[in-house]
């Protein structure tokens, strides 16, 4: 009895050994490997196959062996500054940032010569230097600082009143420096006027007028009303009047002067120098009525 009259006990699966075609034979009883299997040479020849030169051409490939298309890469941004301009406007921004280079230079090299010690460029061209600098860009500091001062320069002023009977009487010496001392001691945070205002306007003084007080040029003029009008309203603020006349009066002259001391040199030093004060008188000059500072009058 073989697999077909098992009825429903037959295996519906293969049982025994695959041959070389795929087929299965039950189990006992296969064949022959040489009687089963079929001849090799009953498959499709290899000459009935697709010719190799009937396939796509090499140069004509599907959309797959071409790849992705290349990557444009990301978007340009637009042009700014200078670059977005047209080339006349560029040419216009670069010649002006030249010419703003050129000025910014010549400013600094003029700075320079002002500041720096006297050399044959500021003999040669000292004029060309001081038209640059003054008034606009003034500078009150050398490149190379001096030895210390050793000088104690004090400004003193004095007034001539006339009292209420027609008379006049002349002040003492105010001594306007020393009360200038004497707000700065002690005072964490004092003004700029009380540091420098009437250090400066002497300076200014001095440098705008020779040794006989004369000045020179248009700005020895304006130091000598800066320097009065600064006195006047020092005088007023100390009741210079009412000290004079015990009442009322008016300011009619104010003198100014400095009074110039060397600083004595330290116990250990061998150095020797002078210690009597020199002083350096101004002429008179009269206070217009209209200049008078509130309290003068």
């Amino acid at each position: 009895m073989d697999a077909y009259d098992e009825g429903s006990n037959a295996r519906h699966g293969p049982v025994g050994p695959v041959g070389p075609v795929g087929r299965s034979t039950p189990a006992g009883q296969g064949l022959p490997v040489a009687a089963s299997a079929e001849p090799l040479d009953q498959g499709l020849p290899l000459d009935q196959g697709l010719p190799l030169d009937q396939g796509l051409p090499l140069d004509q490939g599907s959309p797959l062996d071409q790849g992705p298309p290349p990557d444009p890469g990301p978007p340009m941004a637009p042009r700014s500054g200078i670059a977005a301009l047209s080339l006349p406007g560029q040419i216009v921004v670069v010649l002006a940032l030249a010419v703003v280079a050129v000025g910014v230079c010549v400013h600094l090299g003029m700075t320079f010569l002002h500041v720096a010690p006297a050399n044959t460029v500021t003999r040669e061209h000292g004029k060309a230097v001081d038209d640059w600098i003054y008034p606009e860009f003034e500078q009150n500091w050398k490149l190379f600082a001096p030895n210390p001062l050793q000088q104690n320069i004090s400004i003193q002023a004095r007034a001539e009143v006339r009292d209420g009977e027609g008379g006049t009487v002349t002040t003492g010496w105010y001594d306007l420096s020393a009360e200038d001392g004497r707000a700065i001691d002690g005072n964490l945070l004092p003004s700029h006027t009380q540091q420098n205002e009437l250090r400066r306007a002497w300076d200014f003084f001095l440098a705008t007028h020779d040794t006989e007080n004369r000045p020179v040029g248009l700005r020895g003029s304006l130091s000598e009303t800066y320097l009065r009008r600064i006195v006047e309203l020092r005088l007023g603020r100390d009741d210079a009047v009412r000290a004079a006349t015990g009442g009322g009066g008016a300011v009619e002259r104010v003198q100014v002067r400095s009074r110039t001391s060397n600083v004595p040199p330290p116990e250990w030093s061998r150095e020797k120098v002078s210690t009597t004060p020199a002083y350096r008188e101004l002429p008179w000059w009269r206070v217009p009525a209209a200049g008078a500072g509130e309290g003068v009058r």
